[in-house]
């Protein structure tokens, strides 16, 4: 179970993933962001929730819409922010930016531009864990839209037969781009198809941080004694756009209107109140300095060099 402290600070990293998804958008208006990005506002439970029942020498491997998991797993704000920005002082010096950042030694193991991508590797990772015996477990993020790959199901084919140490988490926030899972699937749950791979599916609401906190806790320590993984889908949605490029004609005002009346970080702040974990001011404070944190990230990031020409290709494979 959680202790105060832990919900409070579990309160401050939803706050800070807000703080710096809202900021990115700022930064792309303001013309200081190439390129595209995906943000993750109204999911924050999701990363937060199921990130909270690692160990901190556990791992993830994260997506294109990975900001949120990446500040879960204790990423240093400025040098994530400086990649963001692709600056030299990022954590892949510039390189990566937003879909490909990573903090190896922090035990994230990267985003991937590559729908799905991340869902095999995860095999390759859990299965060198295993093979060296080591306690740690792979914990691999996904959308909806993933689910319906090639690589989805032969790589938890795999994970089951041979019983890694892997947690799958589909977040599913109901749109794979413009497509609904409405159309997208047969079946009312994904965590359904687990059971066509022999290993435990469970759907919790993803907008609730002690629900994902609870079930991905059940399927770490199922992954951790060795008994193989589990599939997790977090009901979930994004208030934004797919991208930047997402002009958001696909749904209505109502539809969104209506999932911010479910937004995660209101409920757990709510929820924490009541409890008696902490105030509102403290709470209001939690949240100021959150914002506080990102602004200094951005601060550190903007007065950061840029990668010079002479080595701009140094780290880069094609």
């Amino acid at each position: 179970m959680l202790n105060s402290r832990q919900k409070r600070e579990l309160l401050r990293q939803m706050y800070t993933i807000r703080a710096f998804e809202e900021k990115a958008e700022q930064l792309y208006t303001l013309g200081k962001i190439h390129g595209t990005m995906h943000l993750s506002i109204g999911m924050e439970a999701s990363a937060v929730g199921a990130i909270a029942a690692l160990r901190p020498d556990d791992l993830i491997l994260s997506t294109h819409r990975g900001h949120g998991h990446c500040i879960a797993k204790g990423a240093d704000l400025k040098l994530m922010m400086a990649e963001f920005m692709g600056k030299e002082t990022g954590y892949c010096r510039g390189r990566g930016g937003s879909m490909h950042i990573a903090d190896v030694e922090g035990g994230n193991l990267g985003a991937n531009g590559v729908v799905g991508g991340g869902i095999p590797i995860a095999v390759g990772v859990g299965l060198s864990l295993k093979m060296q015996k080591r306690d740690q477990i792979i914990l691999c993020f996904f959308g909806d839209g993933a689910a319906n790959l090639g690589p989805f199901h032969e790589a938890l084919n795999m994970a089951a037969i041979w019983k890694l140490p892997v947690v799958y988490v589909c977040e599913n926030n109901q749109y794979a781009m413009s497509f609904s899972v409405k159309k997208a699937f047969a079946i009312e749950r994904i965590s359904d198809r687990a059971a066509a791979y022999g290993m435990p599916g469970v759907t919790v609401d993803g907008n609730d941080l002690m629900a994902v906190y609870q079930a991905v806790s059940q399927a770490v320590k199922r992954a951790r004694a060795g008994e193989g993984p589990t599939l997790i889908e977090n009901v979930t949605y994004r208030w934004r756009g797919h991208s930047k490029s997402d002009a958001n004609r696909y749904r209505t005002r109502e539809e969104i209107e209506a999932w911010k009346q479910k937004c995660p970080i209101k409920r757990f702040r709510t929820q924490l109140i009541e409890e008696g974990v902490l105030t509102e001011e403290e709470a209001d404070q939690i949240e100021q300095e959150a914002y506080a944190t990102i602004d200094a990230a951005v601060a550190f990031a903007e007065a950061s060099p840029e990668p010079t020409l002479e080595t701009i290709e140094e780290g880069v494979y094609v």
